[in-house]
């Protein structure tokens, strides 16, 4: 690696790597998911899952595509590398990857 320069964007993690220590994060990667999901104009919130949400498997909403969501599930684990603070949230909604509903991907987004 020493051969090729500093180490700067690597699998999706960008380091950088200054005099005080090593800093990665994972900001071109959640910009490329927004916009590949068409959630660029979306509002950031302060917690990783609304408060109070409940969710379950004999939801009466209407089903969605299981490949969508599980892209997306898929695409928010690789994304806890940086934010081990949305792990638990993102294994909740992972439970329902077999029949997912509407409700699932509200609370994935």
């Amino acid at each position: 690696m020493s051969m090729i320069g500093e180490l700067s964007y690597f699998l999706g993690l960008q380091v950088n790597q200054l005099k005080t220590g090593i800093f990665i994060s994972q900001i071109k990667y959640v910009k490329e998911l927004l916009k590949k999901f068409t959630m660029e104009e979306c509002k950031p919130i302060s917690t990783p899952m609304k408060s109070g949400c409940k969710l379950s498997k004999d939801d009466k909403s209407s089903s969605v595509d299981q490949t969508i969501y599980r892209l997306i599930i898929r695409s928010l684990l690789y994304l806890t590398t940086t934010r081990p603070d949305i792990l638990q949230v993102v294994c909740m909604v992972a439970w329902f990857q077999e029949n997912p509903k509407e409700t699932h991907v509200t609370a994935v987004k």
